[in-house]
């Protein structure tokens, strides 16, 4: 008797073609969500954006630390490609894609031959060289920083960080990072800077001690009966620089400061022909000299901008702010 094989006794299959479409939509599925998850990094992080920006001078890393999430981009101004003490400038983009929320900071380099630029920090932050390993600058209304570059550089050098997006801390470690890449290019900043942790208060705003101007004993003002009433705001900390602003709101354009730089490398060095000494002080402009202080440079600048009834004497105001000013750092006299 014959025997009738049965060829397939397994349970039925899915037909070939069903297959193939459910592993289609599986991979769809997955390189939807891969190509999902690569956006919302792209969008997000800066991950598969640049490690440095404004011609290598500013790491993206710390543009995140200052502006927060989001991938980081920049736009130069000025001629070059890269960041110069010639009025070049970069400013860099923190984007977030589909979240919006854009936010920026301008930086640039600067190189200051006197006191003048640093005439408005008395209502600065400051962080200082001695309390941040080698660190130093300012932050003015928390929304303009600069850093002073490592010591081996060429002094007067700084490099500046603007924007509204960031905190006064965020701002100074952006700057510092700022002054440590730009000093690298320039073959300089062996040692580079750490990033600053301790700032000073804002200067403090009081009513002008016309016997102690600016907290100074010695250096006096006269009375002005029937006039404005004036205020002095100062910095609570020394370094890099003691300032003093003196101002009344009834002529927000005129102020008097008076200004000490005690960190070297804040001000270039004078060039050319010495001027003409007073005292220990060597005089390297109107009002402004520059001396020793327990062996440190040391750079002293009195400006009179308007209010003259409080200093119908110039020269006279001017000694003994060097009197005294010189007395509250502790240098030797210099008069």
């Amino acid at each position: 008797m014959a025997i009738n094989h049965d060829r397939n006794t397994d349970a039925p299959t899915e037909p070939r073609p069903r297959r193939l479409r459910a592993a289609a939509i599986a991979t769809v599925a997955l390189a939807a969500l891969a190509g999902g998850t690569a956006l919302l990094t792209d969008n997000l992080t800066n991950a598969f954006g640049p490690d440095s920006v404004c011609g290598g001078a500013v790491s993206a890393e710390a543009v995140n630390d200052a502006l927060g999430w989001g991938k980081v981009s920049d736009t130069m101004y000025g001629d070059g490609k890269t960041l110069k003490a010639d009025g070049s400038s970069c400013v860099a983009k923190v984007s977030r894609g589909i979240f919006g929320d854009d936010r920026f900071v301008a930086v640039d380099l600067r190189k200051s031959l006197n006191l003048t630029p640093f005439a408005v920090d008395a209502e600065s932050q400051l962080f200082a060289a001695s309390a941040n390993g080698g660190s130093a600058g300012a932050v003015r209304d928390s929304s303009f920083a600069y850093a002073l570059f490592p010591a081996d550089c060429d002094s007067g050098q700084q490099a500046t960080a603007k924007s509204r997006s960031s905190d006064a801390p965020g701002l100074a470690r952006l700057a510092v990072s700022v002054a440590n890449r730009a000093a690298e290019q320039q073959g300089c900043g062996k040692e580079r800077l750490p990033a600053p942790h301790k700032l000073t208060a804002a200067g403090t705003d009081r009513a002008l001690d016309r016997n102690a101007v600016c907290g100074l004993p010695g250096l006096t003002m006269p009375d002005t009966p029937g006039g404005p009433a004036y205020r002095a705001t100062v910095t609570p900390g020394t370094d890099p620089l003691w300032s003093c602003r003196i101002h009344s709101d009834t002529d927000p354009r005129s102020s008097i400061t008076f200004t000490i730089g005690t960190d070297p490398r804040l001000v270039a060095s004078p060039t050319g022909d010495p001027g003409p000494t007073l005292g220990r002080a060597q005089e390297v402009g109107t009002f402004e000299a520059v001396t020793t202080c327990q062996g440190r440079p040391t750079r002293f600048r009195f400006t009179p901008d308007g209010l003259w009834d409080l200093v119908p004497d110039g020269t006279a105001t001017w000694k003994q702010f060097l009197t005294a000013g010189g007395k509250a750092i502790g240098c030797e006299p210099i008069l």
